[in-house]
């Protein structure tokens, strides 16, 4: 029995040192182990000449205060109203503003300072109320769900049109010789600004033209797939490739880029605003409040790693199911595309993207960071519940199936993406590269003369030669 716990335990012992030995040629395989030195991020202090104030503290006390003399005030004071409706939005608002400004005062900070991170403290906050908003959704049939919206505006609830941006697709129409391009002109609305605007938003928060662009493509390549579910997107094929890839997508990546530009070199010196001396000093400053407190230039490094290269994936593919959520909930659960519950809620998701994507970039990159980061956490329960909900209320739609030819090229790129995985991180890894053979060629005497036979002892040849 000794000998054999002894062979289990030689044999343990060999596993973790064969597993430290593949982590340690895994470490050197990456060219880009990690792109920024993370231990001088926490050591380097941003140039910052700021004084706590009454500006940056949590005045935890004062809000207890304020929000008891507030819930005095709403139950001993007010005199209630004998309106069922009308008091039961103004205990949800309570409820809400109370826990929004909880949110505000006692959560921990994120990893954003700028403009206050008290902003950041509240869109987390509102992140978990919208989240449990969606469970409770989820949890209703259609029909009560879509009842439940007109708590915030009477015309929600209602079935709305869906616009199909295809049919006459000819950018210049000579049966209409009034007015040819009528076709362009009817897709200009206030929807080429927003796009122009999200991807500059976009841009900022990836830090990258590469997955920006990457994203950009494949959601059109989307739009193609999924156009005879939601006719929101069919669309001519100059609207998709040079309305919004070209103009519109790759306009506001391209400001994105300047403006990560200017960021990266700009200079992070933080005066106190009395400390300045002139009227424009003073205005510059507040201006420069709303830029970030330090910078940190985003290097994915896609293919450093296999685990780098999946985790790139999972980020387009989270990213990807984020937009197409927002078209889907708006269908399922009828809120018209200018409503707006529709910016409101891309204004948060760019909040919370913004965290998300700096918490995974410091997962992905710092050595000492090892879990997952809590904007995160919530935000990929928030998707995960969208998704569902899409699902769940839209049944019908979401299950039909793609047209045949569209199915094939979805599994043409699926096998093209597993065959690339397969190349780029097994046979073309260093230590699987097949080696050229070693010849057997004996080094010595030339031929016909006698072998000389090598001296086991070769300390007692050196002797003889002195």
């Amino acid at each position: 029995m000794d000998t054999a716990f002894q062979a289990v335990d030689t044999a343990i012992d060999r596993i973790k040192r064969e597993v430290q030995l593949q982590k340690e040629r895994s470490d050197n395989m990456c060219q880009y182990k990690t792109a920024h030195n993370w231990q001088e991020e926490k050591e380097k202090n941003v140039e910052d000449t700021n004084e706590p104030s009454y500006f940056w503290r949590a005045h935890t006390v004062t809000v207890l205060l304020v929000l008891i003399a507030c819930l005095v005030y709403t139950a001993l004071i007010e005199i209630p109203e004998e309106d069922t409706k009308y008091n039961g939005k103004r205990g949800f608002l309570a409820a809400l503003f109370f826990w929004i400004t909880l949110g505000m005062t006692i959560m921990p900070d994120g990893p954003f300072l700028r403009p206050h991170p008290a902003i950041w403290r509240l869109a987390f906050a509102v992140s978990i109320f919208y989240e449990l908003l969606l469970i409770y959704i989820l949890h209703q049939t259609p029909g009560d769900a879509r009842t439940l919206l007109k708590l915030f505006d009477e015309e929600l609830g209602e079935p709305i049109p869906e616009k199909d941006y295809g049919g006459n697709c000819a950018v210049y129409d000579l049966e209409v010789p009034d007015d040819p391009f009528h076709n362009v002109k009817d897709k200009m609305d206030i929807f080429i600004v927003s796009h122009l605007f999200g991807y500059w938003c976009k841009t900022l928060i990836f830090r990258d033209w590469w997955l920006t662009t990457v994203i950009s493509v494949m959601f059109e390549f989307l739009e193609y797939s999924l156009e005879h579910q939601l006719p929101n997107f069919s669309e001519c094929w100059w609207d998709h490739w040079l309305l919004d890839v070209v103009i519109c997508n790759g306009g506001g990546t391209l400001l994105g880029m300047y403006t990560l530009k200017w960021l990266s070199i700009k200079e992070y010196h933080w005066r106190g605003l009395y400390e300045i001396p002139t009227y424009r000093g003073k205005i510059k400053r507040i201006i420069a409040q709303f830029s970030p407190h330090a910078w940190i230039e985003f290097q994915w490094n896609p293919l450093s790693s296999f685990e780098r290269w999946i985790a790139i994936l999972c980020i387009i593919g989270t990213f990807l199911i984020t937009e197409l959520n927002t078209f889907y909930l708006k269908f399922v659960l009828w809120i018209p595309p200018e409503h707006i519950l529709n910016p409101l809620r891309l204004l948060f998701i760019l909040l919370w993207g913004a965290v998300c994507l700096r918490e995974t970039f410091q997962l992905l990159d710092d050595p000492e960071c090892n879990k997952l980061g809590r904007q995160s956490w919530v935000m990929l329960t928030i998707i995960a519940t969208e998704l569902l909900i899409c699902f769940k209320f839209g049944w019908s739609t979401i299950t039909r199936p793609l047209p045949k030819h569209i199915a094939l090229w979805w599994v043409l790129g699926l096998v093209l993406l597993i065959v690339y995985t397969f190349v780029k991180f097994y046979l073309l890894k260093p230590n699987h590269i097949p080696r050229p053979e070693k010849e057997n060629i004996r080094v010595g005497t030339p031929i016909g003369t006698p072998k000389r036979t090598p001296n086991p002892n070769p300390q007692s040849e050196r002797i003889k030669e002195d």
